[in-house]
């Protein structure tokens, strides 16, 4: 698995930007935005029941990633297609702000090593990516336990300090 310190792998994905027709894909590529943090996070499949809970905290709280200048990116080894049956479906995703990337041929799950060994699917990974594509930070849950969307904008606000920040340090705290 990727770590701290190597580059994003470049990628290429189609993904759903958006539900209005003929407006609905958009391929979204590691360069698709400039100078951003990055905050790549991974699913296990489309249409279960964690993982819908996850992508909208995500949608949610949107607004406070891009006050800290950073980018959302979903994704899942489904297909841009399923992608948006899903969120056509599912009143908390019909909304997104984000786009849900498809990685269907597992090239960039591949690239990053967070498919789980014997089921085939994306385990539930997050990537911060700094504007140099530099990875910053890796969190890693088992299929079972979702993640918590907060501990991603601490560290992301952590990262952005540039300074030591203690245990549970949180933003507006001092740094060491």
């Amino acid at each position: 698995m990727l770590t701290i310190g190597d580059h994003v792998p470049s990628f290429n994905l189609k993904s759903v930007v958006s539900l209005e027709k003929g407006k609905e894909f958009a391929d979204v590529t590691d360069r698709s935005y400039p100078g951003k943090w990055l905050v790549l996070f991974a699913w296990p499949m489309d249409f279960t029941f964690i993982c819908p809970t996850e992508i909208a905290e995500f949608g949610k709280r949107e607004r406070d990633f891009s006050d800290r200048d950073a980018q959302v990116l979903g994704m899942s080894t489904d297909s841009h297609y399923v992608h948006h049956a899903w969120r056509t479906h599912h009143d908390d995703l019909r909304n997104l702000p984000f786009p849900m990337l498809a990685d269907t041929r597992q090239e960039l799950s591949k690239a990053l090593g967070i498919l789980h060994k014997t089921e085939g699917v994306c385990l539930r990974a997050t990537f911060i990516v700094d504007p140099e594509g530099i990875i910053r930070w890796v969190e890693v849950n088992d299929l079972d336990v979702g993640r918590s969307v907060p501990e991603v904008l601490r560290v992301l606000d952590g990262l952005q300090t540039g300074e030591l920040c203690p245990c549970n340090w949180q933003k507006g705290d001092k740094t060491l």
